[in-house]
């Protein structure tokens, strides 16, 4: 499947089966956020993964993770991210949402499902996984076996804004 078949057939997934991720699967989806580009390659981004029904639990307390089999909690280390001189931006979210992206265009060309959740309070999710004081949650990736039927991979010529106002030539 090309890149963009894969992208137009990934779809958010908010229900799951209870059939387990295989070691395997799950491996080239952390492949695919390693190789995954950083600004000024600074790589402040580290992934938690969690498989254990304590675990899942624990994230669950923090966010709807929709009986996701696995979740993996993409953090920034600002402390070692690359920051834009004229402003002072850091890229940290900007860095955890490309390897979060790199990983659900992975996980849909291997035949699982996947949702990106912002929403969750970062707060019980790192006292539940006892995250480190320098590891801020960006997002969660959950991962599985999707539950619902395969998204129409032609949904976004009437989801989408047109491609004349999202796009501008100069």
């Amino acid at each position: 499947m090309s890149v963009l078949d894969t992208a137009k057939a990934r779809s958010s997934v908010r229900a799951y089966t209870e059939q387990t991720v295989e070691e395997e699967k799950l491996q080239k989806i952390l492949e695919a956020a390693h190789v995954a580009p950083t600004a000024a390659n600074m790589q402040p981004v580290r992934l938690v993964v969690v498989r254990s029904k304590e675990g899942l639990l624990a994230v669950s307390k923090s966010a709807n993770i929709y009986g996701a089999t696995v979740a993996v909690v993409v953090c920034a280390d600002k402390s070692k991210a690359w920051t834009r001189p004229f402003d002072g931006m850091v890229t940290t979210d900007i860095d955890a949402t490309i390897l979060t992206d790199h990983m659900m265009l992975t996980a849909t060309d291997l035949g699982l499902g996947s949702v990106w959740i912002c929403y969750f309070n970062p707060d019980v999710l790192k006292q539940g996984l006892n995250l480190p004081r320098n590891l801020e949650p960006i997002n969660i990736l959950a991962l599985g076996y999707s539950a619902e039927p395969k998204a129409d991979k032609e949904r976004h010529s009437q989801t989408r804004i047109a491609m004349d106002e999202l796009v501008q030539y100069k």
